[in-house]
């Protein structure tokens, strides 16, 4: 049965992959979302991809203890619109975002790409996303509904990944994330601070320590003020230096940062299999996939060493198969996040994870 399975979403993926990838994208989420307004759409979804219930005590970061240690990425969904049919395929917890204050648009298509022969994507989406308020009234809808359901049903973790707008300059961007962490508190289970896109002019900036620490410390002082606070995270760059590497480890240990996602797209097109005049055509943009493995992998593991294991994170990065995510867990993460894996490995990429970490 899985093998035939694996056959059948093989061809659709080969016709898919025949027409622009964001297209595609919403497409198929759409007509997921049609397939689960009808509830037994909804349970055979569940009952085909949904791995059995795992050990939660075995996996969690900042006292987060999701159903099973296999997330999805943010920028998957990023205005929070997808959150029953994730639910269904299986997903132990999904970040949504990168949210900004105001909507905006983002950057001119085409702005997705594949890169089949090295099992990749570029992006250079750009934040394009609803605003803040829009996702959070949303938000409230799922929290609504999952309050409202049976008590016994494993609860999907929602994290929100937050942003600065395009248009605001980076000595006023902590106020962005202000704004968005103010506006979600209430909806998220805990926060992803996003200065690593490489779409957004500017913001790799704010990685540095000075800018960083400005952000981060202002938000652990609203989240202070909470009734519950929510664990804060960063998601850094796979393209940072050794240097910024290690300050961000020591500023992370300093406030006591709840933990770090590791990593984000890179810039680097080194060792690709795509030809140079077709990369050269599809222009800048962060790239994820099987190229990023290694680096991020690596990255995890150095984090991880340098810090004594003090620092959570959560490893994302070229993770395909239950062997890529058993590398990230033994180089030190706790929890890990697919998104181009997804793409290319299909829905049932959550089960076979998971079967394979058991």
């Amino acid at each position: 049965m899985n093998y035939l399975r694996s056959i059948m979403y093989n061809l659709i993926r080969r016709f898919l992959f025949l027409f622009p990838t964001e297209g595609v994208h919403y497409f198929t989420m759409n007509s997921l979302k049609l397939l689960c307004s009808l509830g037994i759409g909804r349970s055979l979804l569940a009952a085909a991809f949904s791995p059995k219930p795992m050990g939660k005590s075995k996996w969690s970061v900042a006292g987060l203890h999701p159903k099973n240690p296999v997330g999805l990425g943010a920028g998957f969904d990023k205005n929070a619109r997808y959150l029953r049919e994730l639910e269904a395929l299986g997903f132990g917890f999904v970040e949504i975002g990168t949210v900004t204050p105001l909507p905006q648009a983002g950057n001119d298509k085409p702005r997705l790409f594949r890169l089949p022969e090295d099992q990749a994507l570029i992006n250079r989406m750009g934040f394009n996303n609803d605003g803040v308020k829009r996702v959070a009234e949303r938000l409230k809808k799922w929290k609504q509904h999952v309050e409202n359901r049976s008590a016994d049903k494993p609860k999907l973790i929602i994290g929100g990944n937050i942003g600065k707008n395009k248009v605001t300059p980076n000595e006023e961007a902590w106020k962005d994330y202000d704004s968005c962490f103010r506006e979600l508190h209430p909806y998220v289970d805990y926060f992803v601070v996003n200065v690593s896109s490489p779409n957004t002019p500017g913001l790799r900036e704010l990685q540095e320590k000075e800018s960083l620490g400005k952000i981060l410390r202002h938000l652990q002082m609203i989240n202070n003020g909470k009734a519950v606070a929510k664990p804060i995270l960063l998601k850094i760059a796979p393209d940072l230096t050794i240097d910024q590497v290690d300050d961000v480890i020591d500023l992370a240990l300093e406030i006591k940062l709840d933990g770090l996602v590791c990593s984000n797209t890179t810039i680097n097109r080194a060792g690709l299999k795509t030809p140079a005049d077709q990369l050269e055509a599809i222009g800048p943009g962060g790239l994820s996939g099987k190229p990023v493995r290694q680096r991020a992998t690596d990255l995890v593991a150095y984090i991880s060493q340098k810090a004594g294991g003090q620092i959570p994170i959560i490893a994302s990065g070229g993770i395909f198969t239950g062997d890529d995510a058993k590398e990230k867990l033994n180089a030190g993460a706790a929890l890990v996040q697919v998104w181009t894996g997804f793409i290319y490995e299909g829905p049932a990429i959550v089960k076979r994870i998971c079967n394979t970490l058991k």
